[in-house]
């Protein structure tokens, strides 16, 4: 019983800078061009043509 002294606390240090990482994450706009990452996918400019 005595780890869950350690076990609770490290488990709410680590969900608070989860959550800290996230909040990051939006301010800094990671998650604005949505629409640009799903199209990327499908562009093939920089795949080597092989003629013959």
């Amino acid at each position: 019983m005595t780890v869950l002294l350690y076990l609770v606390p490290l488990a709410l240090f680590l969900g608070l800078v989860g959550l800290l990482g996230f909040l990051w994450s939006l301010r800094s706009g990671q998650y604005e061009d949505l629409d640009g990452a799903a199209l990327r996918v499908l562009d093939d400019t920089d795949v080597e043509r092989k003629s013959g």
